[in-house]
């Protein structure tokens, strides 16, 4: 595919390359959050992808055990959430794909003043989303991290140029 310059279509870009090369079409996806415009381009390139319903996934994880599903994807979903951990270990998925916003020194963590549900509850650095897969028995078989640019002048857009802002992973169960 084309990468375009601009978010988020660069961002889709790139999680569908990576979804292409890992994830078959014909497997069963649960996707967490509701339907939104990467599930749709995930639905039109072929994938059979579920979506969430807006649960609040910290208190129910019902849709995880209730739902026929092979692969989990989590598109930024994680650092909203207050417990991914138990999401993860609710989840009986094969493999999963999560993409997550790194922490960046140079960039506070995001914060919604008038809506709860689209804060940043958790800022990631790659060795910690590792850690966070791996302690609920899965290992990471990919890894894509990729920079986020920016057109403004300014050094903060500058250093978005160079400084890896996304972090996405494949995982198997082991």
């Amino acid at each position: 595919m084309m990468y375009e310059k601009s978010y988020p279509k660069q961002r889709f870009n790139i999680t569908m390359d990576f979804l292409n090369q890992h994830i078959p079409k014909n497997d069963r996806i649960l996707d967490l959050g509701v339907e939104n415009p990467l599930s749709r381009l995930m639905k039109a390139e072929g994938y059979n992808v579920v979506n969430t319903s807006g649960e609040d996934l910290d208190d129910d994880q019902t849709i995880l055990n209730q739902t026929d599903y092979e692969v989990l994807t989590a598109f930024e979903i994680f650092e909203h959430l207050l417990n991914p951990y138990t999401v993860l270990k609710s989840c009986k998925a094969k493999k999963i794909v999560v993409s997550v916003p790194l922490r960046l020194w140079f960039s506070p963590a995001y914060q919604s003043k008038t809506d709860l549900r689209d804060r940043h509850y958790h800022e990631f650095e790659d060795w910690q989303l590792d850690w966070l897969i791996e302690k609920c028995g899965y290992k990471i078989t990919a890894r894509k991290k990729w920079a986020h640019t920016v057109n403004k002048l300014g050094i903060r857009p500058l250093l978005r140029r160079f400084t890896p802002r996304y972090y996405l992973i494949l995982a198997e169960k082991i």
